[in-house]
C-alpha cells in the first residue's frame, strides 16, 4: 500500500453518552504509514475516537472505513489494529516471554514459530535476556517495551496508543518519545497516538489533529499547527501565544496595539476585525526609542535556557521569551517583524484568550491537575 493512500477514514462520526454529545460529526482521514497524534484537553473526544477505530465502541452515526472497507460492527479482534493502553494491561502472572507470546498462542501459531517471533521482538525492543523476568519487576520504560512487543508481534497495520507515556517520569518520558518515533520509522506502520501534551505531539508526529468539544479544530503538520493556528483556541492550546484584537487595513497591513504593522497575510476585507497571534520567541526587546511598541517590564522568570518576560503595553501583558535579562520596572521597546505576525479570522473563541495578566507557575499547575482529573 502506498503511504499517500488513506488507511482509515472516519465519516460524520457521532457519539453520545447519557445524552451528552462526545463526538459531533467528526471527519478524519489517516494515511498509511503516518504518525498521527490526536491532541486535546481531557473530555475533548480523543480517546473516544481511538476506541471507535479499535472497535471497542460503536458510533451512533457515521462510517468507519479501513482501506475503503466499511468496518461498522466488526469486532476488535477482526480489525487490523492493536492497542497499547496507558497502564499497558500486561498480564502480571506471566513473565516477559509469555506476555509477548500471548497473541500468537491465541491464534494457535506453532511454538517453534512463536519462539522465533518473540526472540525477534525482544531484540527489536532491546529486551534480550529478559525473557524469564516477571513483568512486575520491570521499570516503567521496560514494561512499555513489553507492551509494544506484545502488540507488534501480531503484525497490525495500525498501532493505537492511548497516552502510553503518562505514567512515566519526565526524563524517561522524553527517552521513550524518541524510541517510539524511531520504532515507527523502522516499522513503517501507522501509529495513532493520543495525548494532551502539546510538546509530545509536536515532537513526535507527522500530523497533529487538534480536538475540542468533540470536533476537529485543525489538522496539519506540527509546524503548520504551531505557526499557522486556525483560531484562538488552537493558538492558545499549542504553546504560548500573545493573542490580540486587530484590524486589517488591507493586504499585508494590519493594525493592533495602536500601531500599523506589515504582515504576510492577505485575503481579508479592508477594515475586517481579526485575531492576531505573536509567539513569545518571535518578539525582540529593544531600547524604547527603537520599539514599535513601548511598555514596562512587570515580571521576569528564569526558565534555565531563557527568560520569560512580561511586558505591560497599554494594559495588555505581553510575554517575551529571550536569553537576555531585563529588569522589572524598566521601560522597553518591542520589535515585531512581519513574519512573526499571524492573522486569524474571528471565531467563537475570540476574546476567550489573550494576554498574560494572570500567568504564573501556580496557574499552570492547577490547570494540569484539573486536566488529570
Amino acid at each position: 500500500m502506498l503511504k499517500e493512500q488513506n488507511i482509515i477514514e472516519l465519516r460524520d462520526i457521532c457519539v453520545s453518552f447519557d445524552g451528552e454529545q462526545v463526538l459531533n460529526n467528526l471527519n478524519l482521514s489517516i494515511r498509511n504509514g503516518e504518525f498521527v497524534t490526536l491532541l486535546g484537553r481531557s473530555g475533548c473526544g480523543k480517546t473516544t475516537t481511538l476506541r471507535i477505530i479499535a472497535g471497542f465502541l460503536e458510533p451512533d452515526a457515521g462510517d468507519i472505513l479501513f482501506d475503503s472497507n466499511r468496518m461498522n460492527g466488526v469486532p476488535p479482534y477482526e480489525r487490523p489494529v492493536n492497542t497499547i493502553f496507558q497502564r499497558y494491561a500486561l498480564f502480571p502472572h506471566y513473565n516477559v516471554y509469555d506476555n509477548i507470546a500471548f497473541g500468537p498462542r491465541v491464534r494457535k501459531v506453532p511454538e517453534k514459530e512463536i519462539k522465533q517471533q518473540v526472540t525477534e521482538m525482544l531484540k527489536f525492543v532491546n529486551l534480550q535476556g529478559f525473557e524469564k523476568r516477571s513483568v512486575n519487576l520491570l521499570s516503567g520504560g521496560q514494561q512499555q517495551r513489553v507492551a509494544i512487543a506484545r502488540a507488534l508481534i501480531n503484525r497490525p497495520q495500525v498501532l493505537l496508543l492511548d497516552e502510553p507515556l503518562a505514567a512515566l517520569d519526565l526524563k524517561l518520558r522524553k527517552d521513550m518519545q524518541n524510541e517510539l518515533r524511531n520504532l515507527q520509522r523502522q516499522l513503517g506502520i501507522t501509529f495513532i497516538y493520543v495525548t494532551h501534551d502539546q510538546e509530545e505531539a509536536l515532537s513526535m508526529s507527522d500530523t497533529v489533529v487538534v480536538m475540542n468539544e468533540g470536533r476537529v479544530e485543525q489538522i496539519g503538520t506540527p509546524l503548520e499547527i504551531y505557526n499557522e493556528p486556525i483560531n484562538a483556541f488552537v493558538a492558545d492550546f499549542i504553546g504560548e501565544a500573545n493573542i490580540l484584537d486587530g484590524t486589517m487595513n488591507n493586504d499585508y497591513r494590519v493594525n493592533f496595539s495602536g500601531h500599523d504593522f506589515q504582515c504576510l497575510d492577505k485575503g481579508f476585507k479592508p477594515g475586517e476585525e481579526v485575531d492576531i497571534v505573536v509567539r513569545p520567541e518571535d518578539v525582540d526587546i529593544v531600547p524604547p526609542e527603537e520599539g514599535m511598541l513601548i511598555g514596562e517590564v512587570t515580571s521576569v522568570t528564569f526558565r534555565g535556557v531563557l527568560f520569560e518576560i512580561i511586558v505591560d503595553i497599554g494594559g495588555f501583558k505581553w510575554m517575551i521569551q529571550t536569553t537576555d535579562y531585563h529588569e522589572t520596572g524598566h521601560r522597553v521597546g518591542l520589535s515585531v517583524l512581519p513574519d512573526a505576525i499571524h492573522v486569524m479570522r474571528k471565531s467563537k473563541y475570540s476574546g476567550l484568550y489573550g494576554d498574560f495578566s494572570s500567568y504564573s507557575d501556580e496557574i499552570d499547575q492547577l490547570s494540569e491537575l484539573t486536566e488529570d482529573e
